[in-house]
């Protein structure tokens, strides 16, 4: 079982009773396992109107992680994806009806429409006074004659639930969850599908592409896009939204269908609020997940233009953490760096030689960005490629203010660039490097011997020396035998690279926390950027018919 569960047939009861316990007393359920699984709020006293949703599970938190004061009053929870029984709902409608009568907030969905209004049905027999409103907020597929409930059902159940806990009646309460039904539109987008518990899952989205306007039950949306980031799929979904949109002030609710992550759901939101609709946007709810997919890596967005009235219905605070609360966008606020921390600028100078070996180099690291995730994927978190082509692309971007013919303020201005550039503990490292170089180099130095006092910095601050299976197992080799010519310092490096797949007991870096197993026969990607550096060094020279004396003060920076 690739989840963490105990069973497809105990999860949601075993599920409900984890949110019970975690809720301090303040929820309850009914009996009647596993048939009647309804949480219901532990303090109510059925004094008002009560507010009733629910539905399939796999949505969490909703339904049941919207009981409470102000929001829910019972949450009647059905099996993953399936809607409960008529008995069910009916047993909810029973145990929080009171005089003030009951409204059924109803996702448009065929099971949950007819087994929610039968209950509604067989509850009037009662006597009971029992209203009922289906959600159906979904505009992706807008040929369909009902459209599908989804995350904007939460506007209603916020809206409606502080209406009834002011003390609105039935009518008033229902009214109202109607007008905030017709105003909401909602539009989802997934990189992959959910996968149901004891069920295979469906991988009908290709590499390279994003499905637009999918329900939240994975069932297919109204299209599959290419998708090269996040800036394209908000631009599609705010195609579609902007249409049902007028000119008034906007709340966007940003949901997270259940396996997206939260710096994903940020980036999301940066690029929302850049959007064609960021003008009609004034307030936010979220990003959180809200009404989920399973582990779905999908969000949604939905919007609400809130008159005064229904903003500050939404603005009541609740206890339960699953809401997130309204916030009002804003710009984002930046504050001055403090004095002493606002890096000073060297002076730029020219030097063609020097520009053009800076930038090979920094082009052979980008390119060698997927080869060396794929090492690191070995032994580490797959991303020092994509680290050092980083900062390979911003010391491109640099050199026009790099002072690149003075070799001493050159490497100075490196280690600085880095410091601000170059992302982990190999940013400070490198950094570290070509600043005690540039000390080096400005008492009298050689490169060489510069480069070897960079080196023995590194180490004494990092930690990492000869064997311990770092990028050091072939820089110092290298540098060792840089005074025989590059030919020898690149052979030196791929020696030093390749010994390092044979070292199974790391000692510095992440590879320290990996097992001998997953080390074994991988090369060391730090040093696998070393090495294919000096080896491009050493067939430049080669190329060029330049010995390593006659180059330019900067050349062998890099190395």
């Amino acid at each position: 079982m690739s989840q963490f569960l105990n069973s497809k047939e105990n999860a949601v009861t075993e599920a409900i009773d984890g949110v019970l316990v975690a809720s301090g007393g303040a929820l309850s359920r009914l009996d009647g396992y596993p048939h009647i699984r309804v949480v219901v709020r532990s303090d109510w006293d059925k004094s008002k109107v009560a507010i009733v949703s629910g539905g399939g599970s796999g949505h969490e938190p909703a339904h049941a992680g919207f009981v409470g004061k102000g929001m829910l009053t019972a949450a009647v929870c059905g099996d993953v994806f399936a809607s409960p029984s008529v008995d069910a709902i009916l047993a909810g409608i029973l145990a929080v009806t009171g005089p003030s009568g009951c409204l059924l907030i109803v996702k448009n969905y065929t099971g949950d429409r007819l087994n929610f209004g039968l209950a509604a049905e067989r509850a009037r027999a009662y006597g009971l006074n029992v209203s009922m409103v289906i959600v159906d907020d979904d505009i992706a597929l807008p040929d369909l004659p009902q459209s599908r409930g989804v995350a904007g059902t939460l506007f209603v159940h916020k809206i409606a639930g502080a209406l009834a806990e002011g003390g609105a009646d039935l009518e008033a309460v229902s009214n109202a969850a109607r007008q905030v039904i017709a105003k909401t539109s909602t539009i989802g987008m997934s990189l992959d599908t959910c996968t149901v518990p004891g069920s295979p899952k469906e991988n009908r989205i290709p590499d390279g592409h994003a499905e637009l306007g999918l329900g939240i039950h994975g069932e297919a949306g109204v299209e599959q896009i290419e998708y090269s980031g996040v800036k394209g799929a908000i631009a599609a979904m705010v195609e579609r939204l902007s249409a049902s949109m007028d000119d008034k002030p906007h709340v966007v609710l940003v949901n997270n269908l259940g396996g997206t992550s939260v710096l994903e759901m940020s980036v999301i939101v940066h690029e929302l609020v850049n959007s064609a609709i960021a003008g009609r946007i004034a307030h936010i709810v979220g990003p959180a997940p809200m009404m989920t997919s399973l582990d779905m890596q999908g969000f949604s967005i939905s919007v609400f233009p809130a008159d005064k009235t229904e903003l500050e219905l939404l603005c009541r605070p609740v206890t339960m953490p699953a809401w997130p609360g309204v916030t009002s966008i804003a710009p984002a606020a930046v504050i001055a760096l403090p004095d002493g921390l606002t890096p000073i600028a060297p002076l730029a100078s020219r030097h063609e030689p020097t520009r053009e070996f800076l930038t090979d180099c920094c082009t052979l690291l980008i390119g060698a960005e997927k080869d060396l995730n794929a090492l690191d994927a070995k032994s580490g978190d797959g991303d020092t490629g994509s680290t050092l082509a980083g900062a390979a692309r911003a010391l491109i971007e640099a050199l026009d203010r790099l002072p690149l013919s003075d070799h001493t303020q050159l490497f100075r201005a490196m280690g600085q660039e880095l410091s601000q550039t170059m992302g982990g503990s190999s940013g400070v490292l490198l950094a570290i490097f070509f600043a005690a170089a540039g000390d080096g180099a400005s008492s009298g130095l050689t490169i060489r011997d510069s480069l070897k006092a960079g080196l023995s910095r590194m180490q004494e601050i990092g930690g990492a020396h000869l064997g311990d299976r770092t990028m050091v197992d072939a820089l110092s080799p290298a540098l060792d035998a840089l005074d025989q010519g590059l030919a020898h310092a690149a052979e030196a490096a791929r020696a030093g690279a390749n010994l390092t797949a044979t070292l199974l007991h790391a000692k510095a870096g992440r590879a320290a926390y990996i097992n001998a197993k997953q080390l074994e026969g991988h090369v060391d990607p730090g040093a696998e950027a070393v090495a294919r550096l000096f080896e491009y060094l050493a067939l430049r020279v080669d190329a060029t018919g330049e010995q390593p004396d006659a180059q330019p003060a900067g050349v062998r920076v890099t190395g």
